[in-house]
């Protein structure tokens, strides 16, 4: 099976669903991971093109360690809007992997303009990958992507309907998170606690719920067609 995330500025991806990303890899499923926006503002002392450059290097070297295939969107962050160049670059890098399922952020309940864009993003060109009539560099996707809404951060405002047991695959998240060494700083900088502790404390909190130490949690996005079960995609 073939697995793409989404996420609206590097961190996000890692932060949300790193964990059930890298229990798709020890099951054999293929990755990739998108960023939409290059995180142009998340520095206290670097210029916008400074910190992008940083940002986009850490995210890297964490698709890297969870064995992901990475594409860089390169919108401004706090200024990603749905237009039809998004469209076609979005459309265009499915085409290129053609994922199975795909991870975002929940277009509904989700409290960032950036986060709420791009699930609406994924959702509204969701059946285009698969439309010949719509122009790409590559060719259509054979099936529409099945879609899973990811946590949104301090689990604010989001409702699961499954969760995905991450004990096993904490580390590798954590490990995944400190490559964002910037964002560690600047989370430190700016609320004295590290983007690896919150991740922790959300992982730790989803797994109480559920009843396992470190967990991550999912909404299914409904559509038409939908042919197999409400949990068939995720990993066990």
């Amino acid at each position: 099976m073939r697995v793409m995330a989404f996420g609206p500025h590097p961190d996000d991806v890692e932060f949300l669903c790193s964990g059930t990303l890298a229990k798709y890899k020890a099951q054999g499923h293929d990755l990739a991971i998108a960023v939409m926006t290059r995180g142009d503002i998340g520095s206290p002392k670097l210029t916008r093109d400074q910190i992008a450059e940083v940002r986009e290097k850490e995210a890297r070297a964490g698709a890297a360690i969870l064995g992901a295939e990475f594409f860089w969107m390169g919108y401004d962050d706090e200024f990603l809007y749905d237009t039809p160049d998004v469209r076609r670059q979005v459309i265009g890098v499915i085409r290129q992997f053609k994922p199975d399922v795909v991870l975002c952020p929940d277009k509904d309940h989700d409290y960032h303009p950036d986060h709420c864009r791009t699930g609406q993003i994924i959702w509204d060109t969701h059946v285009m990958g698969t439309i010949p009539l719509i122009p790409a560099e590559h060719s259509v996707c054979e099936r529409v992507h099945d879609i899973w809404y990811y946590d949104t951060v301090a689990a604010i405002d989001f409702q699961p309907e499954c969760y995905v047991d991450i004990t096993d695959t904490w580390q590798t998240k954590a490990k995944v998170l400190d490559c964002h060494k910037s964002q560690n700083d600047w989370m430190k900088y700016v609320y004295d606690v590290t983007l690896t502790d919150n991740a922790e404390a959300q992982s730790r909190l989803r797994g109480v719920q559920t009843g396992c130490r470190y967990a991550e949690c999912f909404r299914r996005a409904h559509m038409f067609p939908q042919s197999v079960s409400k949990d068939g995609l995720l990993p066990r």
